[in-house]
């Protein structure tokens, strides 16, 4: 069969500006219609969610870390940060936030071989404890507010989200500078504008719906891009975690899509910054207000 040939002076295919968009439209097909159910079904079914997510992510952690959750002191992390979520789901703060501190430090001490200089691989094991504990907690926290739980969760998944599709769309359609190339080779600080007046906008949207009377624009706009710069910086801490143990993906878990891990870094970040919020903002009370 002849090959035809080229057109004279045609110019030579680009390459495709959204090489990753299928992969994340079908991570978001997966994920979004559990998280908002659950979300809406109420702080019982939201904490199984969690206790599902956070065992997940803690095997995800062990594994890039080099360990096993078989073992100790692999096995470790997914105890502690259950047994945290636990008494967080009954609502006994104090006890859950010192199993996560106290779990962190004797795990990194216990990893330590005596007389030796703290090891590395056992401090970021260690770290997977506070890491995903202190989001598992944050996230339950939130949920449970009877009177402002479902719109504050909603809030923040609407804000992260907003701010990592932002992102996306103008770092892949405007580039320029990066952002961090030695952590993340494809941010730029277009994208990083961009997740930023997206979160931003988003979060002014969501909280006019939910509470239109008296908003507080300002504080609104604060909030938002909080949670929209903590959220960033939790995605490129995720790169450079796998940069750091040479990963492309924090496992296979999501056949081609990568990890848990991978979906959930920016929540990880930006949860306990928003249950600080709420926490400030007093019982039954928007984090926004």
């Amino acid at each position: 069969m002849p090959v035809q040939a080229e057109t004279p002076g045609a110019p030579a295919p680009l390459p495709s500006r959204w090489p990753d968009l299928r992969k994340r439209v079908l991570s978001a097909a997966l994920l979004i219609p559990a998280a908002v159910l659950c979300i809406w079904l109420g702080a019982e079914a939201w904490a199984a969610l969690m206790a599902a997510a956070v065992a997940l992510l803690a095997w995800e952690w062990v594994r890039l870390c080099g360990f096993s959750t078989r073992h100790w002191p692999g096995l470790a992390v997914p105890v502690l940060v259950l047994a945290a979520g636990t008494l967080a789901v009954e609502a006994i703060w104090g006890a859950a936030l010192a199993v996560l501190l106290l779990g962190f430090a004797g795990l990194w001490a216990a990893g330590r071989p005596a007389g030796q200089p703290r090891a590395r691989p056992s401090f970021w094991l260690a770290f997977g404890v506070l890491y995903i504990g202190l989001a598992g907690v944050a996230l339950i926290h939130l949920r449970g507010d009877a009177a402002a739980g479902r719109g504050n969760v909603f809030f923040l998944f609407l804000v992260v989200w907003a701010s990592d599709i932002g992102a996306y769309l103008a770092g892949r359609r405007f580039g320029g500078p990066k952002l961090a190339p030695a952590i993340s080779p494809n941010k730029t600080w277009s994208g990083a504008a961009g997740g930023l007046v997206s979160a931003m906008l988003v979060g002014l949207a969501a909280a006019a719906l939910a509470d239109p009377a008296g908003l507080p624009l300002a504080r609104v706009l604060l909030v938002a891009g909080l949670i929209g710069v903590v959220a960033q910086c939790g995605d490129l801490f995720e790169s450079w975690l796998k940069r750091h143990y040479h990963v492309k993906d924090s496992s296979a878990l999501i056949p081609g899509h990568g990890g848990l891990l991978d979906r959930l870094d920016a929540v990880l970040a930006a949860a306990p910054v928003a249950a600080v919020l709420a926490a400030l903002a007093g019982p039954g009370a928007a984090l926004w207000r």
